[in-house]
């Protein structure tokens, strides 16, 4: 087998230029953290400072003490919002794509359909409906209303994800299972979601983080403060304090704490996901 010879400037020139598409990507980021340790006057100097000259960190100190915009208590609703719409989504999603990937029944397709309509649809057209239905259910200005709501963003993209997991499966798998005695529910637990995990994991992460970074719901169906998430946070402290920068950067760097922690610690799983399932076997 021949050796594949590597151009010392050709593997220079692309690592130069996959550092600058890095350092474009995330210097919004490094910016946001930049600014949150700043003083108001400092952050308004002109031409700007590259970085804080007097390290401030009132910024996050205040939100970590009682008021309105206690930052612990909005980091631990966004929490429980968004766990609670990615085990919805991957419960419910998880079957459903079992059931459309194996059998072929009257109606398959306009659901199909359906789910991927389901994704066109901006968020405006679906606040109204909703927000009657959670009246009428009572579940209006409680934590259940933005889980039902970002659950139903999660579930179809769920589906269409892992509809191609369970269809590249070889059914003699399946079949060699029932042989060993294991029911159809047991060999889909024991057998078929093990070997769908990558897909699994991918439409659990994406679905905590939609949930996690939505605005419009925690807005919209939340009207008490201390039970909002961190993002509705984020776009009350605007209104209400008349634009401080510091304090709306160090808020926009806590919540983008969790996001980074998942992509770094999970990225393998979200590359496999994505990818496994591309090709029917």
């Amino acid at each position: 087998m021949n050796d594949v010879k590597v151009r010392p400037g050709r593997n220079a020139f692309r690592c130069a230029v996959a550092i600058l598409i890095a350092l474009v990507l995330l210097f919004p980021m490094l910016w946001m953290l930049n600014t949150s340790l700043k003083t108001e006057a400092e952050i308004f100097m002109n031409p700007p400072t590259l970085y804080p000259h007097t390290l401030n960190l009132k910024s996050y100190i205040s939100q970590i003490e009682t008021g309105d915009f206690n930052m612990f208590r909005s980091f631990f609703n966004s929490l429980i919002i968004s766990v609670g719409a990615m085990l919805i989504a991957v419960v419910l999603a998880v079957p459903a794509s079992y059931a459309i990937a194996r059998y072929r029944f009257r109606g398959r397709k306009p659901i199909l359909l359906g789910f991927l309509v389901t994704q066109m649809l901006p968020v405006s057209v679906l606040l109204t409906p909703m927000f009657i239905m959670f009246r009428n259910m009572h579940a209006y200005n409680t934590w259940l209303a933005p889980i039902l709501a970002d659950a139903t963003i999660g579930i179809p993209f769920s589906i269409l994800i892992l509809k191609n997991y369970f269809a590249s499966i070889p059914h003699e798998l399946e079949e060699a299972a029932y042989i060993d005695g294991c029911t159809r529910f047991s060999a889909f637990i024991r057998i078929l979601v093990p070997v769908a995990k990558p897909g699994v994991a991918v439409c659990a992460i994406f679905s905590l983080l939609y949930a996690w970074g939505d605005l419009a719901y925690g807005m919209t169906f939340i009207l008490d403060q201390p039970k909002r998430p961190i993002t509705a946070g984020i776009f009350n402290f605007m209104g209400q304090y008349g634009t401080k920068w510091s304090y709306l950067s160090a808020f926009a760097v806590v919540s983008m704490i969790p996001v980074a922690i998942i992509f770094v610690f999970m990225q393998k799983y979200i590359i496999a996901g994505m990818t496994s399932g591309a090709v029917k076997g």
